[in-house]
């Protein structure tokens, strides 16, 4: 009996908002959409059939992929649709998988509770299938990467600017940074930072820009005037409007001559940096490529992890994983750290170390790498140094 019904897969959501559909109709959207996917009896090629909003439609015909297009009108059940799209939408999708045959539906993990209960109130066993649409958004496809690159060019371009225009500042008698005559500071670093992303079409969340001490803490954003001597940590991750895709880039940068402690601190940075590039290709876990990280942040005479509660805060420390995947989300699989899976053709990861100590500041360095077959191949192209002024 069970393969007289086809086989019925479930994702909405906005496209928008939503990176699992996002993903798979590439129609971003800002209304409540679902992809229906029916497997037929015998494994017939899977029919893709989008449900959106009608004056969505012709666009969606153009652009979206989809096999079959159609709005909630085109399912209504025979109580009729609600007056509220996500509502109807979900109704829309109960009724649509209702008419195919099957009895049973799987939705993924990101599709709204509202289409559970819609699935559920017309009679359908409903499942959730936690790992669909995790492993291929993983593998970028070549538009992606292509989106991804340019992502990247444009963040580094931010980083860049914002690097060399701290570099170049001239000097109040007290060490403080001017522009215009005036303090230079976290917010108005952040704001040009913004500014020069938003012209090139990208939507900007709060940057960081630490100076100091701040940059101790790893994702403090930073405030307040910066001054010579100091470090810099200037952390871009913006979105892509068009594509929604991010780039994602920290650099460390210092006015006038860098502490000593911090020269040191720089190089183990960029050393284990180069470890963990060095031993990324597909098939190796995130933890192996972070207990690289570790082992040369270890054999420069720094510390991995936070202190426990009996400890003080010595000497630097690297608080955080080494890296994360990047695509429709700034942060997602796979991680590069503890537990972290094998990687595959296609992941793009950041590769990150950063030594972080309180009263002097951090150091971090990041770059954007695709997983190749034979290794990784680096989407940027900084310089990774201290000194902006070359």
């Amino acid at each position: 009996m069970a393969d007289s019904a086809p086989r019925v897969t479930v994702c909405a959501g906005i496209p928008a908002i939503s990176a699992s559909l996002h993903h798979r109709i590439r129609f971003p959207v800002g209304d409540p959409a679902a992809l229906v996917t029916v497997v037929g009896v015998g494994g017939a090629a899977p029919n893709r059939i989008l449900i959106i909003r009608d004056i969505e439609l012709d666009r969606a015909r153009k652009n979206a992929r989809a096999d079959v297009f159609h709005s909630p009108a085109d399912f209504a059940p025979a109580s009729g649709l609600s007056g509220d799209r996500e509502t109807a939408t979900a109704q829309a999708v109960a009724e649509c998988v209702r008419r195919t045959g099957a009895t049973k539906v799987s939705i993924d993990r990101s599709t709204p509770a509202i289409y559970w209960h819609q699935l559920i109130a017309a009679g359908l066993e409903v499942s959730c299938d936690p790992l669909d649409g995790v492993a291929i958004r993983r593998s970028k496809d070549a538009q992606e990467i292509a989106w991804l690159r340019q992502c990247q060019a444009d963040t580094e371009a931010a980083v860049r600017m914002a690097c060399q225009t701290i570099a170049a500042a001239p000097l109040r008698d007290d060490g403080v940074l001017l522009s215009g005559g005036k303090p230079l500071t976290s917010q108005r670093v952040r704001e040009a930072i913004d500014v020069f992303l938003l012209r090139r079409g990208y939507l900007n969340p709060e940057a960081i820009v630490a100076g100091g001490s701040m940059g101790s803490d790893c994702h403090e954003h930073g405030s307040g005037e910066l001054r010579t001597c100091e470090p810099v940590m200037v952390d871009v991750f913006p979105r892509n409007r068009r594509t929604l895709y991010n780039g994602d880039c920290t650099r460390t940068v210092v006015h006038g001559a860098p502490p000593r402690e911090l020269v040191r601190m720089h190089a183990a940075v960029v050393a284990a940096k180069a470890a963990a590039i060095a031993a990324i290709r597909p098939g190796v876990t995130g933890e192996a490529i972070h207990a690289e990280t570790s082992r040369v942040i270890r054999d420069h005479g720094f510390a991995m992890g936070m202190p426990s509660s009996d400890e003080t805060w010595a000497q630097a420390r690297m608080t955080h994983g080494t890296g994360h995947g990047v695509g429709l989300e700034v942060h997602e699989p796979p991680l590069l750290a503890a537990k972290g899976p094998a990687l595959v053709v296609g992941d793009v990861v950041t590769v990150e170390p950063g030594l972080y100590q309180p009263g002097l500041g951090g150091v971090r360095v990041e770059d954007m790498l695709v997983v190749t077959a034979d290794g990784c191949e680096n989407l940027g192209e900084l310089p990774e140094g201290l000194d902006w002024l070359g």
